[in-house]
């Protein structure tokens, strides 16, 4: 690309993820290089295994505290998020892992060093920081930090910034913005996450 931008996806609604999921398939029909950093998530989610099976140009790096890619960091040159995943023992239902803030601030530290080096590198045309807007918002990264980023990078990447709460800095210099608006949701209702449609 000539001109990349920088895209915003918040709100409390479901499917900002899913969105950055979306653009990623429409960019790499284009043969773009894609990589998704997902900051607090670790576990099974189906994206990364359909990434793997069948869309082998698009990049997931987990970057949680649990995150099971620490091959994969290796592979980018970034070493040591995680020495070993911890042996969790969970049933197949409660394979994706939520931690406390505090456990993930090291992890979210490494992840935007892990961004900046892909973002600065100008070899990934798409890159994908999803659930940052969060970490910024729970204060486990400097919102200044990643403003850097985007006034710095290299001017054909397209950056896409996924998460509740973006900060207004981030809105500032943002190029789209679009809010996911939670009108309705089956967790009012008592029914938990589902395989498959929410992970």
């Amino acid at each position: 690309m000539e001109q990349g931008l920088v895209q915003v996806y918040t709100g409390t609604g479901k499917g900002k993820t899913t969105a950055s999921l979306g653009l990623a398939l429409r960019a790499v029909g284009h043969n773009l290089k894609v990589v998704m950093i997902q900051f607090m998530k670790s576990g099974d989610t189906g994206e990364l295994f359909a990434i793997e099976r069948y869309v082998p140009h698009i990049s997931i790096v987990q970057c949680g505290k649990e995150a099971l890619d620490e091959k994969q960091l290796k592979i980018f040159g970034f070493e040591g998020v995680e020495e070993k995943r911890r042996e969790n023992k969970l049933t197949e239902d409660e394979v994706y892992v939520f931690l406390p803030d505090e456990e993930e601030r090291e992890a979210c530290r490494r992840g935007v060093e892990l961004a900046k080096k892909l973002v600065m590198s100008g070899t990934v045309d798409v890159v994908i920081l999803d659930e940052i807007n969060c970490v910024m918002d729970k204060k486990l990264v400097d919102v200044n930090e990643i403003v850097e980023l985007i006034k710095n990078k290299p001017r054909h990447v397209e950056l896409i910034l996924t998460g509740r709460g973006a900060p207004e800095q981030i809105l500032d210099v943002a190029d789209y913005v679009s809010e996911i608006r939670r009108v309705k949701h089956p967790y009012d209702k008592g029914i938990l996450a589902r395989k498959g449609i929410e992970f």
